[in-house]
């Protein structure tokens, strides 16, 4: 039975395309292993915190030494993670705002992306810790970014690629809806990203 984490970044709702992206990646995951089981992890409706001093000093302090404060802000930060732990599959919905990824899916990150969880360091360097599991990121963007002269202003999918990279997760599928605002090409845009979309 496979463990499915669904990541869900975009603040829109019903004419999110993103959403819709994710949801048709989900299915398609689930077609192919039916007795899979689904968490979901919607960043819009269960904020996480932008980082603060605090949450900083928490990560750093031994766990004898955390203040009550410190150890609840350890253990939700904890429960992210073992929900990245335990996936087998990880759904991520990445819309693209501002050439990058939503403000609620960075926060996501700056809780998950911790030493001795994640990943770790030895005589080598950084290691991943989060090793044989699969990546599908569901990008929707209303221009076009996976090729062309805009190419380069792609900050969302390859930062969303090396973090969980830097987690040691290297098997990875991106599925765009792309050009959503362009004349032309926005009319199927979502179905021809969904139509893109093979699960193996």
């Amino acid at each position: 039975m496979k463990q499915i984490l669904h990541i869900i970044s975009s603040p829109r709702i019903e004419v999110s395309a993103s959403r819709k992206l994710g949801s048709a990646v989900l299915e398609k995951i689930q077609e192919k292993y039916p007795d899979s089981k689904v968490k979901e992890r919607d960043l819009t409706k269960n904020l996480v915190p932008l980082l603060e001093e605090v949450h900083i000093n928490t990560f750093f302090t031994p766990a004898e030494n955390r203040t009550p404060e410190q150890e609840a802000i350890n253990q939700y930060s904890e429960g992210l993670i073992a929900e990245l732990q335990e996936a087998d599959i990880i759904v991520i919905e990445s819309p693209m705002y501002n050439f990058s990824v939503p403000a609620s899916l960075r926060a996501y990150f700056d809780f998950t992306s911790r030493a001795g969880y994640t990943f770790s360091y030895d005589e080598n360097g950084p290691k991943g810790l989060l090793n044989n599991k699969k990546l599908y990121i569901a990008l929707s963007s209303g221009n076009i970014y996976s090729e062309g002269p805009y190419q380069s202003y792609d900050s969302n999918v390859p930062y969303v690629k090396n973090v969980f990279g830097f987690y040691g997760v290297t098997d990875v599928s991106v599925f765009r809806a792309e050009g959503l605002s362009i004349p032309g090409i926005m009319e199927n845009a979502l179905e021809k990203g969904i139509e893109s979309i093979v699960i193996d």
